[in-house]
């Protein structure tokens, strides 16, 4: 068979159905499946190196915060804001937490702890005023005492660490001091919530708010047999923890398995003071 440009003779118009053969130098196109196999693959990885550190600018916005996570800054100025109030709120379970304990638990007689921790307690049921006598050293010097090293490691790295690294850290950090300040204030609160006359304006203005805890608030406690209210640093979480009976079902739990009465103490401690 004679080749499709030798069919036909020089000048002669194709006949029906005959195609006209190629103009000299004309090349052929590859078919697009077949160029896609072969080159276009090839091209592939090359437009995506050229495309990925613009498809990296682009996940990333202007400043190279990110848009998600921990590192967003949106998350960020929302945990620099609301760190020291879960700090607050911290300090307050933890005061009502060692409340309930010496309320509830323990006696009197006890070595060490009991003189030292427990007998405060079942004497300030007696003689609730009996703290607005107390000097400031003699009302906050525990304390103080207990919230020294942690202050001290906070001083140690703010003049040691890096500003980058600060700033890393610096909702743990506001968490940490917000629950260190405030359980250091904890007594000097329950000391002016008992104390009726001669407060500075700031202190009440505090207190009506319901910044630090209040003097009628902290009253619900102080009503016999002195089962409920127990967080004495603001006092926020007195009413939801009683809510879900959260301190009756601890008790519940620990008589069961003890076979300790909740109170026990307290009862006798105030009997034998009548």
């Amino acid at each position: 068979m004679l080749p499709r440009a030798a069919a036909l003779a020089p000048g002669a118009s194709p006949g029906p159905g005959r195609l006209s053969p190629p103009p000299a130098g004309f090349e052929e196109e590859e078919p697009r499946g077949r160029a896609m196999a072969s080159g276009g693959a090839e091209n592939i990885p090359r437009r995506a190196e050229a495309a990925g550190p613009q498809a990296e600018a682009a996940e990333e916005p202007e400043g190279g915060s990110r848009r998600w996570g921990a590192q967003h800054a949106g998350a960020r100025e929302l945990a620099e804001l609301y760190s020291p109030v879960a700090g607050v709120i911290t300090a307050d379970f933890l005061s009502g937490l060692f409340h309930w304990g010496a309320d509830t638990w323990g006696s009197v007689e006890l070595p060490i702890v009991g003189k030292a921790f427990i007998r405060p307690f079942r004497e300030h049921h007696i003689d609730p005023t009996a703290i607005t006598r107390h000097d400031f050293i003699e009302t906050n010097g525990d304390n103080c005492f207990m919230t020294l090293v942690p202050l001290a490691n906070m001083a140690y790295k703010f003049v040691s660490f890096s500003p980058e690294a600060l700033y890393e850290t610096c909702p743990w950090e506001c968490y940490v001091f917000a629950l260190i300040i405030f359980i250091t204030m904890t007594n000097q609160i329950h000391k002016w919530s008992h104390t009726y006359f001669g407060l500075p304006r700031w202190v009440i203005f505090l207190q009506d708010w319901h910044v630090i805890l209040p003097r009628k608030h902290h009253r619900i406690h102080h009503v016999s047999p002195h089962e409920t209210y127990f967080c004495i640093t603001t006092g926020w979480l007195n009413y939801p923890l009683e809510k879900i009976r959260f301190w009756r079902c601890l008790e519940n739990i620990i008589q069961g398995v003890t076979g300790e009465k909740p109170r026990a103490d307290d009862m006798k401690w105030a009997q034998k003071i009548k």
